[in-house]
């Protein structure tokens, strides 16, 4: 069959419940824009929204079989799976961590600018800060802020409840917040 041959989306099922690969073609040209668009409201860089689609066209040509027309229409399905791996992709030990590293990166850009002087004045105030917070929420703010580390994996380490570590970690916030304020 050929790509112009899946006009309605049932006969688009049909072709992509027998594999066929001018199917494939059609759901991404016929349904690629509008699922990146929906996968970019949740995941805003372009190269990772562009990489979930990607994913999305290859869950949803793997899990086709799945897809229950009584259930609702197709495109609802495929925008539900869109939606689904976005938020997947955002709660992502990957993304996590790119942002923590764009945020570092935009930090270390911000001291490289920095002359020496100010720059030491700096660590040694906000090391000063953090020494003034309580054992436990010092520890928190250590092992979050300076060393990488999730909060999941935080209370691993410490070991406490994930919980406990996050109120630990607002508090501690809470009291720096507290502490600048004043000075």
């Amino acid at each position: 069959m050929s790509i112009n041959s899946y006009n309605d989306q049932v006969s688009l099922v049909q072709g992509l419940l027998n594999r066929e690969e001018a199917a494939l073609n059609r759901l991404y040209v016929d349904y690629g824009a509008a699922l990146n668009g929906i996968i970019k409201r949740i995941v805003v860089e372009p190269k990772i929204a562009e990489e979930v689609l990607q994913d999305v066209i290859i869950k949803i040509w793997n899990k086709i079989d799945q897809y229950d027309s009584a259930k609702g229409r197709f495109f609802t399905w495929m925008m539900q799976l869109s939606r689904n791996a976005a938020k997947d992709k955002l709660r992502s030990r990957e993304i996590s961590q790119l942002r923590k590293t764009d945020q570092l990166d935009n930090i270390v850009s911000n001291v490289e600018r920095r002359n020496p002087v100010e720059m030491h004045m700096q660590d040694i105030g906000v090391r000063r800060l953090v020494d003034s917070l309580r054992e436990e929420e010092r520890q928190v703010i250590e092992l979050v802020y300076f060393k990488g580390y999730t909060q999941s994996e935080a209370a691993k380490e410490i070991p406490l409840p994930l919980g406990t570590v996050k109120t630990r970690l607002r508090m501690a916030m809470k009291n720096l917040r507290s502490i600048l304020v004043k000075e």
